[in-house]
């Protein structure tokens, strides 16, 4: 005979300090959890609250308002007869913990604190909370207000599980499943059956594999249900919370929510028999000797059970079956993350559109082809009858209670606004093909020339100082060539903002428009960018994007979307057009940084995925490109990055806050925490490489002869 469950876990779109807002997005997944049959429903890390308040989870009035919303949920109907894992920050003994409440019936059974605390990457948890200790429970007295609520005085606090009529379950929260001991072992082995895991875990590309392996693996050798849940959005900084809510059992995936989504709220359910789990356990004997010799758990009980009432005569009750795990491709996820992410920023920041420098440049480019492609996903939505897409979309538009987008080149003509500023340097082709691309997207474009503005800056100079800068081309020297290649770079950032500022008013619409920028993540580690240029911008999709990944991006967009002046794009030489073009000089991006684009790509990796210094990534790249370079021909590479990385350090302060979507993003204000003011001369490691060099090529020279 069986005991078929069905559980509900979930992927909500929270925003920081909503706490409204956040409110009605967990009462909805709670209704939507129980109208498909579910007893069990999980929500994300720090609903409540939303995840990235950051340093107001140091202030009182966070706990206050979580307590509040809380209270709302406890009254509510919503609460009945269902067993609910909700996330929110908790002070107990005025000490702040990230927490997991779990309430039955409009009670609370317990509070589960998190025991491993997220604090690398992104992460800075242990600056707000504090690690609970394994296996360890204590008294927490509820606050007076939720005493009147729920007639208690003290519920649990501490690692401990909940006993139901028919089953276990245990909490495990985020970063406790990717540490080496994670709860679920143990609790497995003590008997628990369901294990809920609150997360709120962020998109980075080729990311999704390891947390679903992850998942599987507790699993596939210890059994069990497992419930992971995620926040889904931009809930107020750079990161994108990419959802792909799940249920697992038993090693396989059994439901699998969008990663990717305009749905503020999303509900995976699941009908399991809990029978497969006790078979799978039982058929490894070594499994029942260390169970034995397992430390038990304090058991909350609840006189409640997940089963279905009428499982043994309702034939119509079908367990949920396997199912393979489903991954975007690379190119994908930067079509539909970065989107996402772009269109929480603009219908929650309140403004009236998106404003684009748009250059003729491939990054540029991707740029605009990922706001095409936001609009092309609220067309979707609006299709399917997304209320909140529609009334957000209704808004932007100009406030037509009766519009609906259907068109995403109309939509974005009303929202997505384009300008080609050109100067002498700039040539026909890229003129050409930034007003061809924003003709098939759809924006709102502009094309002008600015070289009477950058005359005036020159002239301005030379009549302030009586001397005339040239380019290098006219025989001007370096710095005279970089300052006036940097004056064009400037006078676009102030132009940007000032069309930002006034092209809705000249269409007559209402509000300003937020600055899009387009410096890929290897221009920024490499310092390729001119500080207060067009780098400078409200937020950049692309900031965390590597130039190879953009092109392979913009391939995938062209027949995906169907845009062929995108091969004219991928064609084309990347260049600033900041120096005049001559008959023997076109400038090129990778002839200015003196590396390619590949090799800034593999420099990133080592020296922040692998932690590699100057000597230790010398020493890596021999090995890798040693069948084709010298050692000093290598070590020359490796110490032209490093300087002029660090010589270019500081432009990472000020840096625009850009989608974290790359595991070496040089972001310096949470991510990649560095100097910015280097001894670029390196010369204690720059003479190791010398001499390891050195000593490489002569024992090479000694072998081969």
């Amino acid at each position: 005979m069986g005991h078929l469950i069905t559980v509900a876990t979930c992927s909500l779109n929270q925003w920081a300090l909503d706490f409204e807002g956040n409110l009605e997005r967990i009462l909805e997944s709670i209704r939507i959890a129980k109208a498909k049959g579910a007893k069990l429903r999980v929500g994300p890390e720090l609903e409540v609250s939303g995840y990235g308040c950051y340093d107001h989870f140091l202030e009182g009035d966070t706990y206050l308002h979580c307590w509040e919303v809380l209270a709302e949920i406890l009254k509510s109907e919503e609460a009945r007869d269902m067993i609910l894992d909700i996330g929110m920050p908790v002070m107990h003994k005025t000490v702040k913990y990230n927490c997991r409440v779990i309430v039955c019936n409009g009670k609370i059974v317990l509070i589960r604190p998190k025991i491993s605390l997220a604090n690398d990457g992104n992460y800075r948890e242990l600056r707000f909370f504090t690690p609970w200790v394994p296996r360890k429970v204590e008294k927490h007295y509820l606050p007076r207000m939720i005493q009147n609520i729920t007639s208690q005085t003290t519920v649990p606090f501490g690692d401990t599980v909940v006993s139901t009529l028919d089953t276990c379950i245990g909490c495990e929260t985020c970063e406790e499943l990717f540490t080496p001991q994670s709860p679920h072992i143990s609790m497995g082995l003590d008997g628990v059956e369901i294990f809920t895991n609150s997360s709120g875990s962020h998109h980075e590309l080729r990311k999704l594999d390891t947390r679903i392996d992850l998942i599987k693996a507790a699993t596939a050798k210890a059994g069990g249900i497992y419930l992971y849940a995620n926040q889904q959005g931009c809930d107020g900084d750079r990161l994108y919370y990419d959802g792909c809510a799940m249920v697992v059992m038993n090693g396989e995936i059994i439901a699998q929510g969008s990663q990717f989504s305009l749905h503020d709220v999303e509900v995976v359910t699941a009908t399991i028999d809990l029978e497969d789990v006790r078979s799978f356990r039982s058929r490894v004997a070594s499994r029942g000797i260390q169970a034995v010799h397992t430390p038990a758990y304090e058991r909350q009980d609840v006189d409640f059970e997940l089963s279905h009432p009428n499982m043994d005569s309702d034939t119509h009750l079908v367990p949920s079956k396997p199912r393979a795990p489903f991954y975007h491709s690379p190119e994908e996820e930067i079509a539909l993350g970065p989107a996402c992410w772009l269109w929480d920023y603009l219908r929650r920041s309140k403004t009236a559109g998106y404003f684009l420098p748009l250059s003729g440049g491939i990054d540029s480019c991707a740029t605009a082809v990922i706001v095409a492609s936001m609009c092309r996903l609220v067309v979707k939505e609006a299709a399917a009858g997304n209320a909140q897409v529609i009334a957000d979309a209704c808004r932007l538009a100009g406030g037509d209670k009766d519009y609906v987008p259907t068109d995403p080149a109309q939509f974005a003509n009303q929202i997505f606004y384009t300008c080609y500023m050109g100067t002498s340097n700039s040539s026909d082709e890229t003129r050409t093909r930034a007003k061809n691309l924003a003709k098939v997207i759809g924006s709102y474009h502009t094309d002008l020339n600015m070289d009477t503005v950058v005359t005036a800056i020159h002239s301005l100079f030379s009549l302030i100082t009586g001397k005339t800068p040239r380019y290098r081309v006219h025989g001007g020297s370096n710095t005279e060539n970089l300052a006036l290649q940097n004056i064009q770079a400037r006078l676009r950032m102030l132009l940007a903002y000032l069309f930002a500022q006034l092209m809705p008013w000249c269409r007559s619409k209402e509000g300003g428009l937020l600055v899009l920028g387009s410096a890929n993540v290897d221009e920024s580690l490499r310092g390729y960018l001119t500080k207060y240029d067009c780098s400078s911008a409200d937020v950049n999709p692309i900031g965390a994007i590597s130039k190879t990944d953009l092109k392979r991006f913009i391939a995938y967009a062209r027949d995906e979307f169907k845009m062929d002046i995108l091969n004219e794009f991928l064609d084309a030489t990347p260049t600033a057009e900041l120096e005049p073009i001559t008959e023997d000089y076109v400038q090129s991006d990778e002839v200015d940084m003196g590396m390619s684009y590949n090799e800034l790509s593999q420099y990133g990796r080592l020296r922040k995925v692998e932690r590699c210094g100057p000597f230790s990534m010398f020493y890596k790249l021999v090995h890798e490109w040693g069948q084709h370079l010298k050692p000093t021909e290598i070590a020359a590479k490796v110490k032209r990055f490093f300087f002029y990385y660090s010589i270019n350090r500081h432009k990472m302060t000020t840096i625009t806050p850009s989608y974290h979507a790359e595991g070496y993003s040089p972001d310096d204000n949470r991510f990649d925490l560095r100097p910015f003011l280097y001894n670029a001369s390196w010369k204690w490691q720059f003479s190791r490489i010398d001499k390891a060099a050195e000593h490489l090529e002569k024992s090479e020279a000694s072998t081969s002869s």
